[in-house]
């Protein structure tokens, strides 16, 4: 027998000799690295108990290899994607970043030759404040946090405003809240819904609990932000746990 495919995943492509024809086009991710937080809120922990790094995921779409979040240092995260996914740097054509958090981005500067990706309004909040920062560390005449800043503002300099739809079945979406312009990617799949989450949903603790990070921007979006992801999606990749079923969709 042969299986069926829902027609919204055959787009339609006019070839040269004038004839329709239809390519199936699939969204997939893996996770690449499962993310964990420097100290966990929800098990009483305070400080730093450990080095916090993101989530890191793998998005496929047609030709577009997205990775999102690279967190872990640049030697630790390419071993890890050769053993997840057998990748190299130089087969990732973007990366995206749910928010601009040091944690998330350790190992950006390892991928020169992909397309960097950031919320519009991430990029302008982060715009400002590197601003404000520049100029602070101008009047105290600070020239360790100038050159650090600068480091900051190169970074900042590369990352493009995402589009709407960064790849066939892959979209951008707003998760603002626990950051100024946290945004996920949802993943249409033939029969389910895929949302990277980023920190807008941190652990599977938080999830249960329906809780958001105490440390959040603005703790009236995050909460917002946090019931529209378990509104939407199947699966949720958390950002700093493992891909998980989303056990509250129709609580919401």
């Amino acid at each position: 027998m042969i299986p069926t495919v829902p027609s919204d995943a055959w787009p339609a492509r006019i070839s040269s000799n004038g004839w329709v024809t239809k390519s199936l086009i699939m969204a997939t991710y893996r996770v690449i690295s499962i993310g964990v937080l420097a100290a966990h809120p929800l098990w009483g922990e305070k400080g730093e108990v450990r080095p916090g790094h993101a989530t890191t995921t793998l998005v496929e779409s047609g030709a577009r290899r997205i990775l999102v979040d690279p967190s872990l240092p640049a030697p630790v995260l390419l071993a890890r994607m050769a053993e997840r996914a057998k990748i190299a740097a130089d087969d990732v054509t973007d990366i995206f970043l749910t928010s601009f958090h040091p944690q998330g981005r350790r190992a950006l500067s390892a991928f020169p030759q992909a397309r960097w990706w950031l919320s519009e309004v991430e990029r302008e909040a982060c715009e400002r404040l590197l601003a404000e920062r520049l100029d602070e560390a101008h009047e105290a005449d600070d020239e360790d946090l100038l050159a650090a800043l600068a480091i900051e503002t190169a970074l900042l300099s590369k990352c493009e405003i995402c589009p709407d739809q960064l790849a066939p079945k892959v979209d951008l979406f707003p998760l603002y809240g626990v950051t100024v312009g946290c945004a996920g990617l949802l993943i249409t799949q033939p029969r389910s819904t895929v949302l990277i989450c980023g920190d807008a949903i941190a652990t599977m603790e938080h999830l249960e609990q329906g809780k958001v990070l105490p440390s959040a921007f603005d703790i009236q979006a995050a909460q917002d932000s946090f019931r529209e992801a378990v509104e939407i999606a199947d699966l949720l990749v958390l950002g700093r746990d493992n891909a998980v079923m989303n056990p509250l969709r129709l609580a919401y």
